[in-house]
């Protein structure tokens, strides 16, 4: 019996502590805020019926105090007349409605003493809802607040994690290799299918245009220069054109002669 008792409580925990962990504060606190509100209206009904009956006794006093006016005034106009046994009848109805008035004025007294208390009563209640309803809105603030910042953390804590920039520079450096083995692929099928020498030549062109920014340069600032291999290939092909100039002239002033 003993363990079925403790299966029972293990259970009733579990079950507790899955009914705590799937409430939804926001939810609970606008149903707490509408139960109050429920409680309120029912309690302004009783207050309302207290409020009435006290009302109600109040016109049964008055009018027990205008009824017993009412025969003081016949009673002293019997007297008025000679006759005291209609005075004295008057007298003894005014009495019991005096006693009636008595227990009205002691009934009166008592329910809207009852009625002051529930109007108060209320009136607290009242202002207890308000308030619980202005902090209602503020825990909710605080819930949406909290869980904002519980998210954002979660989000911060997932950057933290470097296995997705870590995955980022390896993919950074596989293209790399990537470009790096598209231009060697194409520095080799221009060499094997390109005109090698016309290469050669154009590499060289290139140079002796360095040669000759190096110079130009050079010749601006005021500084001596030793002549360059293009330099030097240039006087030859000028002495050259030269010399075959002047051989033409010579042939031409033989035949003149």
């Amino acid at each position: 019996m003993g363990i079925f008792n403790r299966i029972g409580t293990l259970l009733k925990a579990n079950i507790n502590d899955l009914i705590s962990k799937s409430e939804d504060p926001e939810k609970i606190l606008n149903q707490l805020v509408l139960d109050m509100k429920e409680q309120l209206i029912a309690a302004k009904k009783q207050v309302a019926v207290a409020i009435a009956d006290e009302k109600r006794l109040k016109k049964q006093l008055d009018n027990e105090l205008h009824v017993s006016r009412e025969w003081e005034k016949k009673a002293m106009m019997a007297i008025r007349a000679g006759r005291d046994d209609l005075a004295k009848e008057a007298l003894s109805r005014k009495k019991e409605h005096d006693d009636l008035a008595k227990e009205f004025q002691g009934q009166w007294e008592s329910q809207k003493s009852a009625a002051d208390k529930l109007r108060d009563s209320l009136r607290q209640l009242n202002s207890k809802i308000e308030e619980a309803n202005r902090k209602k809105n503020l825990l909710i603030a605080r819930k949406k607040r909290a869980e904002a910042q519980k998210t954002i953390q979660e989000t911060m804590s997932g950057l933290s994690d470097t296995s997705a920039f870590d995955a980022f520079e390896r993919m950074s450096g596989k293209i790399e290799q990537m470009e790096a083995e598209a231009e060697a692929s194409a520095e080799l099928s221009e060499s094997f299918s390109g005109d090698d020498l016309a290469a050669k030549f154009s590499a060289l062109e290139g140079d002796h245009g360095g040669d000759e920014a190096l110079a130009a340069l050079k010749a601006k600032m005021g500084v001596a220069t030793e002549k360059t291999q293009f330099e030097f290939e240039e006087e030859e092909a000028k002495a050259e054109q030269k010399q075959t100039v002047g051989a033409r002239r010579g042939t031409w002033d033989t035949e003149d002669f």
